[in-house]
C-alpha cells in the first residue's frame, strides 16, 4: 500500500499533581482550548476536553506518526506551562489512563466526557478510574493507582 490510513481515537485521563482542586473554573475551559491547539499542533483532533477541579478526560483523534505517549507528555507539558501562568504551584500528575476507542463508540464516549460536573456530583475520581480500567480489562496495582 502506497499511502498510510490510520484513524485512531484515544480517551485519555489524567489529574493534577496530588489530585488538588487545581484545574480552577475561572480559566478551565480556556485551559481545555489551549489543549485543544497543542492537540492540533501535533496533527490530530481534540473531539471533547472536559473535566472537573482535579481531573480531566480528552477524546482525541492522533495520526500514525503520534504514539499516545508522546503526545500525553507534550500536552502535558505545555498545558502545565500555560496553566501555571494562572496558578504557580499547578502540575499535572504523573500518570494518566488511555482508552482506545472505536468509531461507533465516539458519540457514548463524547456524551460520557461532556457530564463530568454531574457524574462527579455522584463517583469518586477514584471509583470512576477503577471501573473504566476494568471495564477495559486492563490490569492495575491499587498501591501505586492514583499515587
Amino acid at each position: 500500500m502506497a499511502q498510510t490510513f490510520a484513524q485512531i481515537f484515544l480517551h485519555i485521563i489524567f489529574s493534577t499533581k496530588q489530585r488538588r482542586p487545581s484545574l480552577n473554573e475561572a480559566w478551565r475551559n480556556e485551559l481545555f482550548a489551549y489543549m485543544g491547539g497543542i492537540v492540533r499542533s501535533l496533527g490530530g483532533k481534540a473531539l471533547l476536553i472536559n473535566g472537573v477541579a482535579d481531573h480531566l478526560h480528552l477524546l482525541l483523534s492522533l495520526p500514525a506518526s503520534v504514539a499516545p505517549a508522546d503526545a500525553v507528555r507534550v500536552i502535558k507539558a505545555r498545558s502545565s506551562t500555560w496553566a501555571r501562568s494562572r496558578d504557580r504551584s499547578f502540575a499535572w500528575q504523573s500518570g494518566y489512563a488511555a482508552f482506545s476507542v472505536s468509531q461507533s463508540q465516539t458519540v457514548q464516549v463524547r456524551r460520557y466526557i461532556a457530564r463530568q460536573q454531574e457524574h462527579h456530583t455522584r463517583i469518586r475520581f477514584e471509583d470512576e478510574l477503577v471501573s473504566l480500567l476494568q471495564r477495559h480489562q486492563m490490569e492495575y496495582d491499587e498501591r501505586y493507582l492514583l499515587g
